[in-house]
């Protein structure tokens, strides 16, 4: 009986025209919920995490994507498949053998169904890490003669593991195999980066670890650079204060300058992300002040007595 598989725009909460930005923010907001390490001994968990890994390494690859996209509203039943280039001398394809092989086959890094239908079927463009790396950081078609093939895999890691370095066993399905690999992350490692592991893939070829960065709950990454937020009181804002702010090495403290305006950054020279050249990038700690939503008596006189005071006009006789 052919195996169920459910629609991986479905998967990730996102329309079929979904751009590749929104792609990534459902996926790395879903791999954040049910990531196994914040859900343990969640076997549900587990495999809603999987499902998303699935669907993200088809939907966020242009040319996976596109073959997924073909096959149709119907693809289970391949009622609309259209073969690919050079897929004559197959003699037909009995498509509820393939979805039963597949579903034989689940747990695998990669979706199944499509390492039997695009992968290892002497067809150009390959299924997933078909094809060898180039030079200039792309993917070159495999050659048809030759039985050597790169592959490709995906491991997710925490920011602290990628800007520090770390090293990670993967277990990776090549063909009907499984194979253990070890993998070394260098620090200053990033997001959609890759790790090439000479000798990792099948017949002896290369296998490319690309490299995703979990959703991190206190920093933001732009570029070398983390940014964090921090919630201030008016009259810190008003008088300076020293905090606590975290950062990729621990809590520090730092000194807010007396008048600050919410929304304005503090610069941590030195203190964001690993560089591969040595170095580090800069760290920003964003302001944001906010009010008390409940004033106890006291509180309230006193900021009456404060409004009575001030020579302080937020809007400057603008209004």
């Amino acid at each position: 009986m052919p195996v169920k598989f459910r629609d991986y725009y479905e998967i990730l909460g996102v329309p079929r025209n979904a751009r590749g930005d929104e792609i990534k923010k459902s996926y790395r907001k879903l791999a954040r919920k049910y990531h196994p390490d914040l859900n343990p001994n969640n076997k549900q968990s587990e495999e809603k995490f999987k499902e998303i890994q699935e669907a993200y390494e088809v939907l966020s690859d242009a040319t996976k994507r596109q073959k997924y996209d073909q096959l149709g509203a119907n693809w289970k039943n391949g009622a609309e498949f259209t073969p690919p280039p050079n897929w004559g001398g197959q003699g037909g394809i009995n498509l509820d053998e393939l979805f039963q092989h597949a579903g034989q086959q689940r747990g695998s890094t990669f979706s199944d169904f499509f390492e039997v239908l695009f992968g290892g079927m002497g067809m150009d463009g390959g299924g997933f890490g078909a094809g060898t790396k180039t030079s200039t950081g792309g993917r070159a078609r495999p050659r048809s003669h030759s039985s050597r093939t790169d592959a490709e895999a995906e491991l997710l890691l925490p920011l602290e593991e990628m800007h520090r370095g770390t090293s990670r066993k993967l277990t990776v399905r090549l063909g009907n195999a499984e194979k253990i690999i070890d993998v070394r992350i260098p620090p200053g490692a990033r997001d959609d980066s890759q790790v090439r592991i000479p000798g990792g893939g099948p017949n002896g070829g290369d296998l490319y670890v690309r490299l995703r960065q979990e959703p991190n709950p206190h920093f933001t990454v732009k570029g070398d650079d983390t940014e964090t937020e921090i919630l201030i009181a008016p009259w810190e804002a008003a008088l300076g204060a020293r905090i606590q702010v975290q950062t990729l090495d621990g809590k520090t403290e730092i000194r807010i300058p007396a008048g600050i305006a919410s929304g304005q950054r503090i610069r941590l020279g030195g203190r964001g992300l690993a560089l591969r050249a040595g170095g580090r990038g800069d760290h920003y700690v964003r302001v944001k002040i906010t009010v008390p939503k409940e004033l106890t008596e006291a509180e309230r006189k006193l900021f009456e007595e404060l409004s009575r005071v001030s020579r302080f006009k937020p809007r400057n006789g603008s209004l």
